[in-house]
């Protein structure tokens, strides 16, 4: 079997009840700590970053905190590009762009460094989850604002039975697993 045809979602675990009662979690932890699976995402997440030759189309990608770290630096090694860390407001030590978006519970800010996007940057977004896509969507307008054009987003899995599409509106989304 090649990395191409590895059934990723064998090595994500169901782990009812967290991290509140009546959620289904989905623990990558198994899918990282097998190199074959964890190589096979890279490469899979990384030709959402490539055209239809192979080649790079991005200058850098973004990852969410914090599992998209996990993810999109390697992603960004792999296309030969500079990664970009999303992080939670109050992380990051320069000037920042900040974003706010609304949780179930509550509202969240994601900032990058405000020198981190330049205009024109072409940007691939990694995260490890979408669901609702509020934390993508906050990602987006940080990009935007800085001036950076969106070339797709890439994702680990996907949850189909909430918005996250939706609230993407038309920017292509790759998911390597389908919930």
């Amino acid at each position: 079997m090649t990395q191409d045809e590895l059934d990723l979602s064998a090595y994500i675990l169901d782990v009812p009840d967290y991290p509140e009662p009546g959620v289904m979690f989905k623990d990558i932890s198994p899918l990282l700590a097998d190199h074959g699976a964890f190589a096979s995402t890279v490469t899979r997440l990384s030709l959402a970053g490539c055209d239809d030759a192979g080649e790079p189309v991005v200058d850098l990608v973004l990852g969410t905190e914090a599992r998209g770290f996990i993810l999109a630096a390697p992603v960004a090694l792999e296309l030969g590009v500079g990664f970009v860390p999303v992080r939670k407001a109050g992380k990051l030590p320069r000037e920042v762009v900040g974003e706010s978006y609304a949780l179930e519970y509550g509202e969240a800010t994601l900032e990058i460094h405000s020198d981190a996007v330049k205009p024109g940057d072409r940007v691939l977004l990694i995260d490890d989850v979408l669901a609702t896509g509020g934390t993508l969507d906050a990602t987006r307008k940080l990009v935007e604002r800085c001036g950076g054009v969106i070339v797709g987003v890439a994702v680990l899995m996907e949850l189909s039975f909430l918005p996250g599409r939706q609230t993407l509106g038309d920017l292509r989304v790759t998911a390597l697993v389908t919930v």
